[in-house]
Order: C-alpha cells, then structure tokens, then sequence
C-alpha cells in the first residue's frame, strides 16, 4: 500500500497532479480541497490511498491525513465509490462533511453532484456513528483520534472490518477518555 508520496511536482491540475519521486512519474488523483491547499513549492509530499481493481491500481492524494481518512470513511459506504467520494470533497470542505452527518443535514449531501435522496440518507445513517471518532483540534480542523486510528487498522488486520469496529471504538473512547491503544484493542476484541 503506498500511503505517502514525496517528489517533485511535475504537472498540475484541479483533478489530477503528477509526481516525480526518484524518476518515477506517479499520476494523483485529487480533490479540489486538496487542489486549494497546494502552493507553487515545487517539492510536495501526499499522503495517499491507492485502490487496486482487476484492470487498474489507482492513486488518490491528500493534503492532510484527515482529508483521507474521511475519503475512506466514505468509501466504506455501500454505493459510494470512490469517484463519488472525491466529489464530495470537491464540492464540501471536509468540515462541512462532518457537520452535515453528525447533523442529519440530508439537503447539505444531496446538494452534491451525483448524489440523490437515497444515497444522502444512506451516507449518514452508515457515517453517523463512525464520524464520532473524528474530534476536533486546535484550529477546528478535524483529525482522526490516534488511538482509535491505530486501534481500528489493528483490528483490520486481524479480520474485523472498520464498519463492525467503529461504534464498538468510539463507545469504548468516550466511556473512557484517555485510554491507551492496547486497552482499547483489548476491549474492543472483548465486544468483538
């Protein structure tokens, strides 16, 4: 899995950047939040997500962590694909995502291109519990919860996927703040 790029900037587009890491180009698909965020340095660094199919290896970029790991949140979403995911980030700030989940605000998501009634309500109901663990930081950018981050990728390599792991993580957070990742890992494998 490639989960970071750092390279030379080479082309630039609102869509797609192309980055030369040690004399490979790697085409990056983006979002225009992450287009928005990117300056003229010549040198950039990504993190990633790359989706794998039987006739193609895709490359998505992300100025910041947070971005993707509400890219694969919204991945995790039956009928979300990944194009759709990628235009609700073009057309939403991450934030603004967030907000409309946690607020049940269907005509927020429905106003996004490619998404109808259906697919709105269905991006909240599967996201409303998951999107818990996303808290926010000092400059009300949110992030992922370290530790549930941690805990939840644990978890996945031991087989459990993140839709059976993320009410059980983020009940278990907020009944106890603070806890560690080992006694979160085994908590959740107790509730597993």
């Amino acid at each position: 899995m490639i989960t970071q790029i750092e390279g030379k900037l080479v082309e630039k587009s609102p869509t797609e950047l192309v980055i030369n890491c040690n004399g490979i180009g790697y085409s990056i698909n983006i979002s225009l939040n992450t287009f928005s965020k990117l300056g003229d340095d010549e040198n950039i660094k990504l993190h990633t997500y790359l989706i794998v199919k039987e006739d193609s290896h895709t490359l998505y970029g992300f100025f910041d962590k947070s971005e993707r790991s509400l890219f694969k949140l919204l991945l995790s979403v039956s009928g979300v694909g990944a194009s759709t995911a990628r235009m609700m980030l073009s057309s939403l700030s991450p934030n603004e995502i967030v907000s409309a989940v946690t607020t049940e605000n269907v005509q927020k998501i429905q106003s996004i291109k490619g998404i109808g009634l259906k697919t709105s309500q269905r991006i909240i109901l599967e996201l409303k519990d998951k999107v818990l663990i996303l808290q926010g930081s000092e400059n009300n950018d949110f992030a992922l919860n370290k530790e549930s981050s941690e805990a939840s990728s644990a978890l996945e390599v031991l087989g459990y996927s993140q839709k059976q792991t993320s009410k059980i993580l983020s009940k278990i957070i907020s009944e106890n703040p603070g806890i560690n990742v080992e006694t979160l890992i085994k908590k959740a494998l107790n509730k597993l």
